[in-house]
């Protein structure tokens, strides 16, 4: 399937009726919700017209028999083990049942039995942990699927701005075939040594005849070379678009630094082998992203981008994904800003989608990277004078979500530097005193990085969400501190346990491909808050939450983040069979060992999808 924007407006031109089939395939009791046909013409931000209230009012679904009696066949009891189902007590039991692919029991090993009924299959446990599955609430589905087969340089594999250029030399060298891109992805100057960016002085060198694309980390640049800038049409006098700017060296021309994605993205779509991955092979690849995700006991990812390269058609991927059982989590989807005009044309709005894969609510970003000085700052970063970008003025922002807002539409706002978040809230806050309901729509700010005290007391009352992409601390902390924004700013990044303190349901997420998939890992950073690089350095000791807070925050709360509590997010009665089965209990380990806890198995919607 095509996942190209073109593909997506071919699709549109031949009709704007869109068509939901009933599928229960993996829903043998028919309860999961699949909606009607129906025929939709909306207008330039009105691509959503079903309440967020709807989502989080939808009933659960008892099981049948639940007080015992005749077992099915598919009815499963799992004992002899530590069940967490993170209910609101945080409860501990010794057994889980399920039926087809719900939840029908959590308790003691005798009172699971009598509910699970005669002829259950019985799977011992033998002492292991039994967790909801976990829900990564921000990643980039496309960047995974589409490029994550391409070479990684970042500095976990090469910590040497020379060992990167070597590593580029040698893709350039195994590159064959005419119009051939050499093409790679992780470069991150600031953890470098010597940190210092890449441009095309230094790409020429070792790339000199074909086109070079390399994606910095946090997805928000990317460096090319000569060839490239030349295919591409850029020079001096190329002026840069709205919120985003070409690298330049003293004489105005480019250097090859793009700095933000409506100035790279358009260059990296002009490589013919991505384009054809994401013409021909973006099914395949996003089923592999599924089965990542299980390894790692995640049994549903939400995508932060949906329809940034594809428009709708991406969603219609993501659909065709789960014909079969190919794939091994379930989606939710935040549909990019730009283009929520082409859903609007397909008739694609909040709650579109099952319980597989659903359109959560609208994305927008507002800044760019605090580590690549493009996040948008209240104070110059350390040693500089610039204060980084808005990728949307304040005003824009604050008009786009007073409109979306007006329609029921939930909103993930981007927001890494101080002033970005600033925005944000006067942007919420003008939505709320215009008479809109926000804290029924739970809008949410996503990396959240700095925040100040009479930040969090705002976020509390307009009932946002924060959610932290909590690796800038373990990898990223060092520089944090040193080169971005100082020893006493970064004791404000990423501040898990003032927003606990505050009462606030907040979540973490990787960001992946910024940061590795890793829910464990994403625990064990929120309670050590350990350093990469300086193993025994805990940044910001007093932002160390629980390990339960930390197991809420990639499950229970993940799920309310995205409308999905009443299917997901805990073992409860009534609610999807997602878990996994841990080797160890998070809670009884050292917390720097929590990240090797070994995933034994994982199950989604009542099947089991990884382990043996």
């Amino acid at each position: 399937m095509c996942v190209r924007a073109d593909c997506g407006r071919r699709s549109r031109r031949r009709s704007r009726r869109v068509t939901r089939s009933r599928d229960t395939s993996s829903d043998p009791a028919g309860t999961r919700e699949i909606s009607e046909e129906r025929t939709m013409s909306w207008n330039r931000r009105t691509f959503i017209k079903t309440s967020a209230g709807a989502l989080a009012g939808l009933s659960l679904v008892r099981c049948r028999g639940e007080s015992g009696g005749e077992a099915d066949a598919e009815t499963i009891v799992f004992r002899n083990g530590v069940v967490l189902p993170v209910d609101d007590s945080f409860s501990e039991h010794t057994a889980l049942a399920i039926r087809g692919n719900r939840v029908l029991a959590v308790g003691s090993d005798d009172a699971v039995a009598r509910a699970a009924g005669r002829g259950a299959q019985t799977i011992d446990l033998e002492g292991r942990t039994v967790l909801p599955g976990f829900i990564e609430p921000h990643m980039h589905f496309l960047l995974l699927a589409g490029l994550g087969h391409l070479q990684d340089v970042g500095p976990f594999k090469y910590p040497s701005f020379d060992a990167t250029l070597d590593a580029l030399a040698r893709i350039n060298e195994q590159t064959t075939g005419e119009g051939a891109w050499v093409a790679a992805r992780q470069f991150d100057p600031i953890l470098l040594e010597p940190p210092r960016e890449l441009t095309t002085r230094d790409l020429d060198k070792v790339i000199p005849d074909r086109p070079a694309f390399v994606l910095n980390a946090s997805g928000h640049i990317a460096y090319v070379n000569s060839k490239t800038l030349e295919l591409a049409g850029v020079s001096e006098d190329t002026p840069d678009p709205e919120g985003a700017s070409y690298g330049r060296y003293e004489d105005g021309s480019p250097n090859g630094v793009l700095y933000g994605v409506p100035v790279h993205l358009p260059i990296m779509l002009k490589n013919p082998a991505i384009a054809e991955r994401l013409d021909t092979g973006f099914v395949d690849a996003g089923r592999s992203v599924g089965e990542q995700a299980a390894a790692l006991g995640i049994t549903t990812v939400c995508d932060q981008a949906t329809g940034a390269l594809g428009g709708p058609a991406e969603v219609e991927a993501y659909r065709e994904m789960y014909t079969g059982s190919g794939m091994k989590a379930r989606i939710r989807a935040y549909v990019f800003s730009a283009m929520a005009p082409t859903f609007a044309e397909a008739g694609i709005e909040v709650g579109y989608g099952d319980a597989l894969m659903r359109v959560a609510g609208l994305k927008m970003v507002t800044d760019g990277s605090n580590q690549g000085f493009t996040g948008r700052q209240r104070e110059p970063y350390v040693g500089k004078d610039s204060v980084g970008l808005f990728y949307m003025k304040p005003e824009e922002t604050r008009d786009a979500v007073l409109t979306d807002t007006r329609d029921g539409v939930p909103l993930s706002l981007h927001g890494n530097g101080d002033a970005a978040i600033d925005a944000i809230l006067d942007a919420v806050e003008n939505a709320k005193n215009e008479g809109v309901d926000v804290n029924s729509l739970r809008c949410r700010i996503e990396h959240c990085s700095i925040l100040h005290d009479e930040q969090i007391e705002r976020i509390k009352a307009l009932g946002m969400v924060p959610s932290f992409l909590i690796n800038h601390v373990h990898y990223w902390g060092h520089v944090m501190r040193d080169k971005v924004f100082g020893p006493e700013k970064v004791q404000l990044l990423d501040r898990c346990a003032a927003v606990e303190q505050a009462g606030i349901p907040w979540v973490m997420h990787s960001d992946a491909p910024v940061s590795p998939l890793g829910s464990l890992h994403l625990i064990r950073v929120a309670v050590a808050r350990d350093l990469w690089k300086e193993p025994d350095t805990v940044l910001a000791p007093q932002e160390k939450v629980s390990v339960e807070s930390a197991i809420r925050a990639v499950t229970r709360n993940a799920a309310r983040a995205c409308f999905s509590e009443h299917e997901i997010g805990s073992l409860e009665p009534g609610k999807l069979a997602d878990f996994v089965v841990l080797g160890s209990d998070p809670r009884g380990v050292e917390p720097r060992a929590i990240s090797d806890i070994e995933v034994h198995q994982t199950w989604m919607d009542g099947s089991q999808v990884y382990g043996s």
